[in-house]
């Protein structure tokens, strides 16, 4: 995939409908009664990334508070979507540590990475992060792939659509945008900004809401990765 390509097209087309006021929000952000979980593999950026970021989101909040701004404990890269939060999912559903003893497998093969976060990309119901990762990343995502794949394990690996890209969300659209000119203009700004590149020394398996809420997540394993 050209991600530059992809982030650009995305971001020309969404850019266009939340000026027009063809955005979308989502309604299930504040619903307590939101049931959605699953298990997901997931990577965080570092703090001095994670600053950068609230750098941004800072400004963007003075533009308009009642947006949902991710908080640094919820940032986050989905390496691989291993089960897709849908209602009523439960740890008790799985036995956890056969999903712990295939990762590790997969992961012991393959050496740690850097992913650079660069600029600024949007969707017609969120603001994003672009992630432009290494082959490493797409090789671990091929090999976890294959293994779950001819596993009998529960999984729904690309059932929604087959990740390729190392974006992170951190703004939701809740309600209606109060100054869609200032906020348009506020993105255009940090639209090749440079906010980090990290290491990627380790994994988390991690059971996880929608919007992978602190509050909500548990950390049910972390997998190092050697960076030799």
């Amino acid at each position: 995939m050209n991600l530059a390509g992809h982030y650009n097209k995305l971001y020309t087309e969404s850019i266009a409908k939340i000026a027009n006021g063809d955005y979308e929000t989502d309604p299930l952000i504040d619903d307590k009664t939101d049931n959605r979980f699953g298990i997901t593999l997931v990577i965080r950026p570092d703090a001095a990334t994670n600053h950068n970021i609230q750098q941004f989101l800072s400004e963007a909040k003075a533009i308009d508070p009642d947006q949902y701004y991710y908080q640094n404990a919820d940032i986050h890269i989905t390496l691989m979507s291993i089960i897709s939060c849908y209602n009523g999912f439960s740890l008790k559903d799985i036995e956890v540590q056969d999903y712990i003893d295939m990762i590790k497998k997969v992961l012991v093969r393959h050496k740690g990475f850097r992913i650079q976060f660069k600029g600024l990309t949007a969707s017609p119901s969120c603001i994003l992060i672009q992630g432009f990762l290494t082959d490493t990343l797409n090789k671990i995502r091929n090999d976890l792939r294959k293994s779950f794949k001819s596993s009998d394990l529960q999984q729904s690996i690309d059932k929604r659509y087959t990740i390729q890209t190392a974006h992170s969300t951190v703004i939701r659209f809740r309600s209606e945008l109060k100054n869609r000119t200032a906020l348009i203009d506020l993105i255009e700004k940090y639209r090749d900004f440079d906010f980090g590149t990290f290491e990627v020394k380790q994994v988390e398996l991690v059971y996880n809401d929608w919007y992978q809420r602190e509050k909500f997540v548990k950390k049910l394993h972390i997998f190092s990765l050697d960076l030799n």
